[in-house]
């Protein structure tokens, strides 16, 4: 396991579960999807991601990093779930069984993952909740759950399925070896373990376990054990007709919106905001190696600290602020353009977003308030064991007392936002949805006269599904 893998499982705990998120919606097929279905189709591709069937084990004395082995008592049936809603189905219900299963921490003696299968939903839809921990999916060795399952057409590819047999469990005399000889070949790997494992002995201490109180402000909180998510969608073309008014590019334009929304919630809660309120956003982008082309399906990821200009009333100025602070990203060269990594062969937003905030969460001493992730998806439909998935919405989990994280799709025509927050300190999501909302189509407006779009076909976001 790698420093940082080690890292985000040392962290786990009941207030900052170490776990990515994403839901899925699926739109009702000629085969509709039940959990039989489910179950098999992730028998018959599991093995494209064999640490799905792995475990942590810790290195006697701590020694060095956990290693993966085989679980020997590996069950699908405790990782793959089902839950229903209650009638009619809303979407409203959905969101807070989503808000209550992404705080419930993963079993760290099984798998770090679980697949939940929604139904009830309105419509004859299904729901599919992803969660992965961060110390699983690192978009390298391992990719997310959800791109295995992804087909490009409602027709499943045939997969060569083989027998799988659990290697055997390593001893402890031979585990210490392999530690100390990896140590030898890695020294500065090993001694950050070593570190890594002294401070949390360390802080279990009497005296010395405390917690540093969270900064003050909107967005910080010691946060609790519990969680709310909020959802957006809204139409992709909304987004190009103001970049073609106003130029910069539809990444900018969805930051805009969220600064705008931003400023909007404060607002609603009588919050002061002056000229000069900002925050600071973390922001993994991705960058491309020397031959032009992402280094891998993870693709290589930065964290850009990017300052939302939250203070600024008009749309347009907030819009060419937030197109400014990410010029010199654009001008290097190393972005990666929105359709070269929705085109990737095998694409699924979700392993981005998790890389993303595995970035963000790597870099948090850059002291950043909010993590947002932004990743473009396919724009025609894909399909999930013959089911045509419909909507899409990250869920980037919180750390270091930030009380917001907002995840952001596009797919299909459509741009989806996941709004995670603590339920304690953030109880108005929802409104921080719509205030997102309402920033968009004040830059909409903007564009006047030219402005020709189709209906918006938006899903409110509290409205009834």
């Amino acid at each position: 396991m790698s420093p940082l893998d080690a890292m985000f499982l040392n962290q786990d705990s009941a207030t900052v579960p170490r776990q990515i998120a994403s839901l899925a919606i699926l739109e009702p097929g000629e085969n509709r999807l039940d959990y039989d279905r489910l179950v098999q189709v992730i028998n018959d591709r599991i093995d494209i991601v064999p640490r799905y069937r792995q475990i942590a084990m810790k290195v006697p004395v701590g020694l060095g990093a956990p290693v993966w082995i085989d679980d020997e008592n590996f069950d699908i049936s405790a990782h793959v779930r089902r839950s229903a809603l209650p009638k009619p189905g809303t979407m409203e219900s959905l969101r807070e069984l989503v808000g209550r299963l992404i705080a419930r921490r993963l079993d760290l003696d099984r798998p770090l993952w679980e697949l939940y299968l929604v139904e009830g939903l309105s419509g004859g839809r299904v729901a599919l909740l992803f969660k992965s921990h961060q110390a699983l999916v690192d978009g390298s060795e391992t990719i997310d759950l959800a791109q295995v399952l992804l087909e490009e057409t409602e027709h499943e590819r045939d997969i060569p399925h083989e027998n799988w047999d659990p290697r055997p469990v390593p001893g402890a005399a031979a585990l210490l070896i392999d530690t100390v000889n990896h140590n030898l070949r890695r020294p500065a790997e090993g001694l950050r373990i070593a570190e890594m494992n002294l401070g949390r002995a360390a802080s279990r201490l009497p005296g010395i376990g405390g917690r540093s109180p969270a900064p003050h402000g909107i967005l910080s909180t010691e946060l609790s054990q519990h969680r709310r998510f909020a959802s957006l969608e809204t139409t992709l073309e909304d987004y190009r007709m103001v970049r073609g008014e106003h130029g910069g590019t539809v990444n900018d334009v969805i930051l805009a919106a969220i600064a705008g929304g931003l400023r909007g919630w404060m607002l609603t809660r009588a919050e002061p905001v002056t000229a000069k309120t900002r925050f600071r956003a973390m922001v993994p982008m991705s960058v491309v190696a020397e031959d032009g082309l992402p280094t891998s399906l993870g693709s290589k990821v930065r964290g850009h600290l990017l300052s939302l200009p939250v203070g600024e009333s008009n749309p347009v100025v907030r819009l060419h602020q937030v197109s400014y602070a990410l010029k010199d990203h654009r001008e290097t060269g190393s972005a990666v353009a929105a359709n070269k990594l929705a085109n990737l062969p095998g694409f699924a937003t979700s392993t981005f977003h998790a890389v993303g905030a595995r970035v963000a969460d790597a870099e948090s001493g850059r002291g950043h308030q909010i993590v947002v992730t932004n990743v473009p998806g396919p724009q025609g439909p894909v399909f999930m064991a013959g089911a045509q998935v419909s909507e899409v919405y990250p869920c980037i989990p919180l750390s270091d007392n930030r009380a917001v994280s907002i995840g952001v799709t596009s797919y299909n025509g459509k741009v989806f936002y996941g709004i995670v927050a603590d339920r304690d300190a953030v109880p108005d999501a929802d409104v921080l949805a719509q205030c997102i909302d309402d920033a968009l189509v004040e830059m909409v407006e903007t564009v006047g006269s030219r402005r020709t779009r189709a209906p918006r076909g938006r899903t409110r976001p509290n409205a009834k599904a």
